[in-house]
């Protein structure tokens, strides 16, 4: 036997040594609970024996016997609260075989090279990571491969049912479609190979109950944990959640390490499978990592923040990687893998699959609802820099001309006082900077209409705008958050009033450019919104910007509207 496979036999003995603990734990608290039943079985036996007779003694086996009943119809309302509590699910898009038999046929190609199960199914998120996800408890709940036919509003063309001999012992497994879009098929086969492998250790049956028992504890947890419950139906339920709450205490550290070896038992069998190729692989993953979250950070969110939502994203990560890949020397030899053959053609319908991704991004880092309707309609790239930067840009200088009109601030405009120029606010803001100053002023306005503007923009994924695919928790797996983004992570921090005002003249500046000088909006795959002066993009302006709003300094802005050709007492067009 091989240092290989004896790593993995430890590996998997380990995992299986956890599993056995935590089912121990079940079974304690099982013996616990059945604990007065006994008692009180064998204080009635020896009555019926003659034993232990007396008043006193019937006293004591009819106290004990009520115990029992009590802790009894308690277990079993623990035990029903686990079995109905629904597991949190990833929200993925689903891909059936019919519309992925390439995908398919690497996945269980794959499984047999390691000799193990294949995955009941394949879905996709809309992140940079791949993992093994089981469904069984929707399975049983709701039928065989019920948690794969209906998505989080999204899908790819069905095919046939899932047969219940996969739904019940195979996991589904979840691929980042980034990598799908960037990957290669062998680097995605590499990148897979420790992911699937873990499918053995998932078919186990003491690791799949302990799982089980697990998954269950939590989902009880988060159950009574939720909103809108009646005291009748609450009070229960917070019982069970506190009974569920101390056994998932006891059981945590298991748990852990019980993943810890099975990730260490499926990375030791997974060795064996495009070893060396894995190594390069992962550079592609940090890579794709990367780019995804420039484009979501730079690119999507202004969009999205608009009512737009970006339909190719996946797209959009190939094309941010390879200006990076032109960009930054190190990156130079990447871009020479593009011509072998990417993964994304392992799909049918690559563009359907992606369009669902986006949409899906859209409403796990940003809120909306499952489909398109007013003010939450799909963009295309070459829409993007008309649709989405041009208005951005206008929509900035209008609330940075309300704000000065707020404050008093006279037009600049003599000919025709009611226009907006650009003239107007450097007029403003020239001079001393500073606390008290007439930046930190506009600053404080422009935060207040931000601040005001987002807290009377109609929640996405409201009621209203439910439709199809949005009917309720049991279809949409996001309804368990409720309308808004889930608790991830802020794509953005929190912007400051400067930062805020900075924005908006840039915003106003662009405009003129536009307007004034010929230039065009744009988009740079890595920095997003991009001004455009004679077909290149110009990355010079947030400097001379920052020097007249903190600085009060307007010669460096005078300066690059002189290079440019713009003409700050033009009137600029507003939405």
């Amino acid at each position: 036997m091989s240092g290989t496979d004896v790593g993995e036999e430890l590996g998997a003995r380990a995992a299986q040594a956890r599993a056995l603990a935590l089912l121990r734990i079940r079974s304690r608290a099982l013996a616990v609970a059945i604990l007065p039943a006994a008692v009180a079985v064998v204080l009635f036996a020896a009555d019926a024996q003659g034993h232990l007779a007396g008043p006193a003694w019937d006293a004591v086996r009819w106290t004990v016997l009520g115990v029992a009943v009590v802790v009894l119809l308690v277990t079993v309302l623990v035990a029903v609260s686990v079995a109905r509590a629904r597991p949190a699910m990833s929200p993925t898009v689903p891909v059936s075989e019919e519309g992925a038999p390439d995908l398919y046929r690497l996945v269980r190609d794959l499984a047999d090279r390691l000799d193990v199960p294949a995955p009941s199914a394949v879905a996709l998120t809309p992140d940079c990571d791949s993992w093994l996800e089981d469904r069984t408890h929707r399975a049983l709940r709701k039928g065989p491969g019920a948690a794969l036919r209906k998505g989080p509003g999204v899908s790819l063309p069905k095919g046939p049912e899932a047969p219940a001999e996969a739904a019940d012992t195979a996991p589904v497994l979840v691929i980042g479609s980034p990598f799908l879009w960037w990957m290669r098929v062998a680097e995605l086969r590499a990148v897979l190979a420790p992911v699937v492998a873990g499918t053995g250790p998932s078919a186990h049956p003491d690791i799949a109950a302990a799982r089980r028992f697990v998954r269950g504890l939590d989902a009880a947890i988060a159950d009574a944990a939720a909103p809108g419950r009646g005291p009748v139906r609450g009070a229960p339920l917070a019982f069970a959640g506190w009974v569920a709450r101390l056994l998932l205490r006891a059981c945590r550290g298991h748990a852990a390490e019980m993943e810890r070896c099975v990730a260490a038992a499926a990375s030791m069998r997974a060795q064996t499978v495009d070893y060396g190729l894995r190594i390069a692989a992962q550079e592609q993953v940090g890579l794709a990592y990367a780019g995804w979250d420039r484009l979501l950070t730079r690119v999507a969110l202004p969009a999205w923040r608009m009512g737009r939502w970006p339909s190719r994203l996946d797209a959009g990560v190939v094309s941010a990687l390879t200006e990076l890949s032109r960009r930054d020397r190190l990156a130079d030899g990447f871009a020479l893998r593009l011509g072998e053959r990417p993964a994304c053609d392992l799909l049918e319908e690559p563009g359907a699959a992606d369009e669902a991704a986006s949409l899906l991004a859209a409403r796990l880092f940003h809120g909306g609802p499952a489909e398109s309707g007013p003010g939450w309609a799909p963009v295309d790239w070459q829409q993007y820099p008309d649709e989405v930067v041009d208005r951005k840009w206008r929509s900035e200088a209008a609330r940075l001309h309300r704000v000065l009109d707020t404050l008093g601030v006279p037009r600049a405009s003599a000919a025709d006082p009611a226009v907006p120029t650009l003239a107007r606010v450097m007029e403003h803001l020239s001079g001393p900077g500073g606390p008290g100053g007439p930046g930190e002023a506009l600053a404080a306005g422009i935060g207040a209409a931000v601040a005001r503007e987002e807290a009377e923009a109609p929640v996405h994924g409201g009621p209203e705008q439910g439709g199809p695919g949005h009917g309720g928790a049991a279809d949409d797996p996001l309804d368990l958050w409720g309308p808004g983004p889930l608790p991830l992570f802020p794509l953005q921090p929190p912007r400051t009033g400067t930062e805020l005002l900075a924005d908006h003249v840039a915003a106003m500046v662009c405009c003129a450019a536009v307007d004034t000088a010929g230039a065009a909006p744009g988009l740079d795959w890595l920095d997003g919104p991009a001004l455009l002066v004679g077909g290149e993009r110009r990355a010079d302006l947030a400097a001379p910007v920052l020097s007249l709003v903190e600085d009060g300094d307007p010669d460096p802005l005078l300066n690059w509207l002189a290079e440019v050709g713009v003409r700050s007492d033009k009137p600029v067009r507003l939405v």
